[in-house]
């Protein structure tokens, strides 16, 4: 299998299609709107702090067991720990898919937002919509029009054409597109950094961003906010870093890439905090933390207050959100796909119908246009709900969890020390690793886990309370109050099902390991 795997072709190529696998919208706006949450200044210490107890370790980890058997996450996690290894490949595969099918739904909006910024977005207000009461005010009412349109439907379809495009000759086509994408984020950040530390007010929104607040440090929500960030931000927990380096050469030194790549992550994420921040203090605008609230209102709005090249700027804002999401969304094809051919030896082409077929369907469900709350108290649409819904439950839970599994696994059953032995560590660096995948990152995401269940619970969010349904945020009507246990139903059923059903099927892997 391996002689004939595909590699890539320079060792840039890989660290740029790993950094682009792990900056996405959520690096360019949700880092920023937790900073500025959990104290400015204050939340940078236990980031780095948890950049380097969980971050780094954990993609060592993922690079490491992905060049050590060249073989996606599945495969790999059977080769080290049999049958329940494989199951939780599996299992993160199919979450990320998930997370895939709404990531591109978003993907698709931010198309929509792309054309109105030619013009219609920028306008104070849009008409009044039959299903609202009252003119909305733009971004919003640009926003909602577009959610409620079935252009929201063939966004999705063009995103998913594009992820295809871009997978379909594997390595050969991803690193090309990702030695584009990944220095065009770059340039086009830095001109949104300039512009806005030339605002009146954009450096004091800097200054704010890296004062510390040493008192808001004690308070357990900027370690959980921190310790999320990074777990979301480096892409952990989804499986498709193994991937990626399974196209890697056996000698190839992955703990140097972890650690280029990581830091790649991370300065990308204070240099889209540079621009948010300057923006948003220069217009006095209290940022949300919120990925689609940043990306979709606050930020538009911002931009339309600018003096001057509001349309420039508007454009040159969209592009960016697409080519990130885009770095993103083709690493996680890529990790289903790969996956997919490694057990079954189906061709690249034909996987990527499957994939395309499913995971479009899942982000039409997500991008389902009819209007279930005219009046907006909730997310307006029926695929935006389903969205939110899901979103907690395979985003919030369901990339710790695999974490967790991960980490347990091969530090228990398969051991630290043949892992430290695969990641080429010795004496006291072998002895730190050992130490934090076997005991310091588990315990650090059950409390996690824990703490994210229990303000769950506590604020009586998509669950039940007093004995009845509780009419969650999200959803606006009595009516759809049933989607607040339809929709974690289904995620477990198409994770947890799916990855039994997969783990329990015959492969041609399996026939290499009985032959």
């Amino acid at each position: 299998m391996s002689s004939n795997r595909p590699a890539w072709a320079s060792r840039l190529g890989f660290i740029l299609a790993a950094s682009g696998s792990a900056i996405g919208l959520g690096n360019i706006v949700f880092f920023g709107a937790n900073a500025y949450q959990f104290g400015g200044g204050a939340f940078y210490l236990p980031y780095l702090i948890a950049l380097f107890v969980v971050g780094i370790p954990v993609m060592m980890l993922e690079f490491a067991l992905g060049r050590s058997t060249r073989k996606a996450f599945p495969a790999a996690m059977k080769q080290a720990v049999g049958a329940p290894g494989e199951f939780v490949g599996w299992w993160a595969l199919l979450n990320a898919s998930v997370i895939c099918a709404y990531y591109v739904t978003l993907l698709g909006w931010v198309v929509l937002m792309l054309f109105g910024a030619f013009g219609e977005l920028w306008k104070p207000s849009v008409p009044t919509p039959e299903y609202a009461p009252e003119t909305l005010p733009n971004p919003v009412g640009y926003f909602f029009n577009a959610l409620a349109s079935p252009w929201a439907l063939v966004a999705a379809l063009f995103v998913w054409l594009l992820n295809v495009l871009i997978c379909s000759k594997g390595t050969k086509s991803i690193e090309a597109a990702v030695k584009l994408f990944v220095p065009a984020m770059w340039l086009m950040m830095i001109v949104l950094v300039i512009r806005g530390l030339t605002l009146e007010g954009g450096v004091d929104g800097v200054l704010y961003l890296f004062t510390p607040d040493f008192g808001a440090m004690g308070q357990p929500e900027v370690w959980r906010g921190a310790f999320s960030q990074i777990f979301f931000s480096l892409s952990l927990g989804f499986g498709l870093l193994t991937a990626y380096a399974s196209y890697l050469p056996k000698d190839a030194n992955t703990n140097s890439f972890a650690i280029q790549t990581s830091l790649l992550n991370c300065a990308f994420e204070y240099v889209a905090g540079f621009a948010i921040f300057s923006m948003l203090f220069a217009f006095a605008i209290v940022p949300k933390a919120s990925t689609l609230a940043m990306s979709f209102f606050v930020l538009p709005q911002g931009i339309a207050s600018l003096p001057t090249g509001v349309t420039a700027f508007g454009i040159l804002f969209f592009v960016l959100l697409l080519v990130a999401g885009l770095s993103s969304s083709i690493s996680l094809v890529e990790g289903l796909s790969s996956a997919l051919i490694d057990k079954f030896q189906i061709p690249r082409k034909r996987c990527l119908t499957l994939v395309f077929i499913f995971g479009a369907l899942g982000s039409v469900a997500f991008a389902w246009p009819k209007v279930i709350d005219g009046g907006l108290g909730g997310d307006g649409t029926l695929g935006l709900t389903l969205l939110d819904l899901v979103d907690n439950k395979a985003f919030g839970y369901g990339l710790l969890l695999v974490g967790l599994a991960e980490c347990v696994l091969l530090a228990w059953f398969h051991g630290s020390g043949k892992l430290a032995e695969v990641l080429g560590t010795h004496g006291t660096l072998k002895t730190v690793f050992q130490a934090l995948v076997g005991v310091i990152i588990p315990a650090a995401l059950v409390l996690l886990l824990g703490l994210s269940f229990y303000d769950e619970l506590n604020a009586g969010m998509y669950g039940l309370q007093d004995g009845g349904p509780v009419k969650a945020d999200v959803i606006g009507t009595d009516e759809y109050q049933f989607l607040a246990y339809l929709a974690p139903l289904a995620w477990a059923a198409i994770t947890v099902g799916g990855a039994l059903a997969l783990t329990m099927m015959k492969g041609r892997d399996d026939e290499e390991t009985t032959a």
